[in-house]
């Protein structure tokens, strides 16, 4: 179980290592296009969730505890890609099925 920490340890939230992986991939991308977004994030012991605006200036940390890295599924990052953009901003959805998944 891997940490997302924004600005400050009191500002993480865990996620598994794997869709942590996928995670990264997604806020990298779009804050190297300098794309701020809304990532909601439901907490995994049922209270609620958070909110949390991703932008370049607040620093953020991904935090893995496993250090093989993490086979891609291209088809979830397109999808996670796609909810970052839209007006609600991204929401973590359950992996699907890729038949090929890069390294």
């Amino acid at each position: 179980m891997g940490r997302f920490i924004y600005d400050t340890s009191a500002n993480a939230i865990d996620i598994d290592d794997r869709t942590l992986a996928h995670l990264r991939l997604v806020v990298m991308n779009k804050l190297r296009r300098s794309e701020s977004f809304m990532f909601d994030h439901e907490l995994r012991d049922g209270t609620g969730r958070r909110s949390f605006w991703i932008h370049a200036s607040v620093p953020l940390q991904f935090h893995f505890i496993d250090r093989r890295p993490q086979t891609i599924n291209r088809l979830w990052v397109e999808e996670l890609m796609l909810s970052a953009s839209s007006p609600s901003g991204l929401t973590l959805s359950p992996e699907p099925k890729d038949a090929q998944p890069a390294s």
